[in-house]
């Protein structure tokens, strides 16, 4: 895939919008701490969905077991790997259904402290913990182009929105997937509009167009629409 990362926020404040952690082994012994441990509600305004999406990493070797627990006692999440020899998998990248009703999903979520526990095939114990909450940030209003746009044109295109009030970020993404094509973009709270770089759009090409509040906690609210560039 094509794809092309935008960032242009300071790495600290990214961390912020996730809760990500960084901490690793502790002093040689047989305890770590995950490398990446974060959770967060997202919200499609366009679709009238909701998702919570779980990333854990263990920071190099691979878990052969990783138990998540939510605040009221349930496992959420129960991996094992079986059978000797295992690598086990390092990286976890977790999306649960997108039910219309978010009283489903707080039912099934609820707000408040996940706990995480993990273990590598050599022995090493991992634990962590998230919080997740359920506050999601308003959603902006797309001003240019205008939703399902056609004959676009590409050259000094600007995407811009309302401003959204108390966000810690915006999240912009251009897709086109018959072309495995991808630009992301990591944005300020500050920021009302984003310039595509020349020469990355193609004539005559359909494109879907995305953008996310962030809020401080780490939850996002993201408007969805699609535009037709000018031949």
């Amino acid at each position: 895939m094509s794809r092309i990362v935008l960032s242009v926020v300071a790495a600290s404040m990214l961390f912020g919008w996730y809760g990500q952690a960084s901490a690793q082994s502790n002093g040689g012994s047989n305890t770590a701490s995950f490398s990446i441990a974060k959770v967060h509600l997202e919200q499609n305004a366009t679709d009238g969905d909701f998702e919570v999406v779980l990333e854990v990493n263990s920071g190099g070797e691979g878990l052969e077991k990783l138990t998540v627990v939510s605040p009221d006692g349930r496992k959420v999440v129960d991996y094992s790997a079986t059978g000797k020899p295992t690598m086990g998998m390092r990286h976890f990248h977790l999306e649960t259904p997108e039910p219309n009703d978010i009283k489903i999903m707080r039912s099934g979520f609820p707000e408040g402290v996940y706990s995480l526990s993990g273990a590598t095939p050599s022995g090493l114990k991992l634990s962590g913990k998230v919080t997740l909450t359920h506050k999601l940030p308003p959603a902006v209003t797309l001003l240019t182009p205008k939703p399902d746009a056609e004959n676009v044109a590409i050259k000094n295109l600007r995407i811009t929105w309302t401003p959204v009030k108390n966000v810690a970020g915006y999240l912009i993404y251009i897709e086109q997937p018959d072309a495995n094509f991808e630009i992301t973009a990591r944005l300020p709270g500050s920021s009302t509009s984003f310039a595509v770089p020349e020469g990355l759009l193609s004539p005559g090409t359909a494109y879907s167009l995305g953008i996310g509040t962030v809020s401080s906690e780490g939850n996002t609210s993201f408007i969805e629409t699609t535009f037709a560039t000018a031949k």
